[in-house]
């Protein structure tokens, strides 16, 4: 939605009750005026449907073994989880959705804390053998607007997108984005421990697709 400078006479005191919550909500004075407006005039804002799908990706991974980290009026969220190897690393997925999407609507970062070249080469391996897969399975889902890979240090991003001829709702959204994690961390985790080789790592994929997660 477009957005445009309006000039508006306010009392310094309401202004600055404006201020105070836009601060606690970690927000701009302009942002929560116009989400103000918006609740007034029953709209749904870029903002609100964020939020929405967050929520909801926030609710199921209470149910999971991720933990969500989510700040109303922000278009990022987090999750944590831990690969089980020696010392428990760290790994983060870190999502962000566009205000306005132009092809991708977001995308999927994953974060990993580690200093050892062995584990490092195993998660390399393993993010190689992730983009072959969803390149052979799902990228014909996505002519539109193709699924895009970047590898910087220790930090994977994935595009997201939503395949051709399907329309979600933000609670669907939502499912899909948290099933898609909760999908990657399962095989992600399976292939480090040695659970998952390949072959059944691309099984288990494909299960995984065969049940409807990981079309995005």
């Amino acid at each position: 939605m477009k957005k445009s400078l309006y000039s508006l006479s306010l009392m310094d005191s309401v202004v600055a009750e404006i201020d105070r919550l836009a601060a606690r909500q970690g927000t701009s004075r302009s942002n929560l005026v116009n989400q103000i407006l918006a609740d007034y005039a029953s709209m749904m804002t870029p903002e609100k449907r964020i939020d929405s799908i967050f929520r909801r990706i926030e609710t199921l991974a209470q149910q999971g073994d991720l933990i969500p980290y989510f700040t109303p009026n922000q278009r990022t969220m987090s999750l944590k989880s831990s690969l089980e190897y020696k010392y428990r690393p760290t790994i983060r997925y870190e999502l962000q959705l566009y205000r306005v999407p132009e092809g991708a609507i977001g995308e999927l970062s994953v974060v990993f804390r580690t200093q050892s070249q062995a584990l490092l080469s195993e998660i390399d391996a393993f993010l190689r053998l992730w983009v072959r897969l969803e390149n052979l399975y799902v990228s014909k889902l996505h002519n539109k607007a193709p699924v895009h890979y970047e590898l910087h240090g220790n930090r994977f991003t994935r595009s997201l997108s939503l395949p051709e001829n399907r329309d979600y709702s933000d609670e669907q959204l939502g499912e899909a984005i948290s099933d898609y994690v909760g999908m990657f961390d399962d095989l992600f985790k399976g292939y480090i421990t040695g659970r998952y080789p390949p072959a059944e790592l691309e099984n288990r994929y494909i299960a995984y697709l065969n049940g409807g997660t990981g079309i995005i």
